[in-house]
């Protein structure tokens, strides 16, 4: 159904969704359980991704993990392909929203840095995909965390 709105939207002129890319970090504990970091956004203290927009030189995938590092002082290994996306509307500095296309990037966590570039600017903890998936706002991104059988499948 939301393609079907977002058709008809651009065929009423509206602008098409900006993309941005994040990465979906993610180990498993000791027990082998799979758990994924969320991070606090700066503006709104909700629980998100580390994301951003794409950057010039580095392709989708690249930039995902590049944000990890800035955001949450995560490195690892950064799957090609995107396990999935969600729409948000982004509210802009000059006060309007922007529809957002959101490619998903799984990143297998294999370092946490001390001190990273957004150190002390945001919270971090680590969940359950069940309770990470209760705790965004975003209804796509919850269905996306909440899809045990393609999460469990990351190695």
């Amino acid at each position: 159904m939301s393609r079907v709105i977002e058709t008809l939207r651009l065929w009423l002129g509206g602008k098409p969704e900006a993309v941005q890319v994040a990465a979906l970090p993610w180990r498993r504990d000791g027990e082998g359980r799979l758990q994924v970091l969320l991070a606090t956004s700066r503006d709104t203290g909700r629980w998100v991704l580390p994301k951003g927009w794409p950057q010039k030189g580095r392709s989708l995938s690249e930039t995902a993990a590049a944000e990890a590092w800035e955001e949450a002082g995560l490195s690892g290994r950064v799957g090609s392909e995107p396990l999935g996306s969600y729409s948000y509307r982004k509210l802009l500095d000059n006060g309007l929203r922007r529809r957002v296309r959101v490619q998903v990037f799984p990143l297998a966590v294999v370092g946490e840095a001390q001190d990273w570039p957004e150190k002390g600017q945001r919270e971090l903890r680590w969940f359950d995909p069940a309770e990470a998936a209760r705790n965004v706002h975003e209804p796509e991104l919850s269905r996306l965390l909440g899809n045990a059988r393609l999460l469990e499948e990351l190695r």
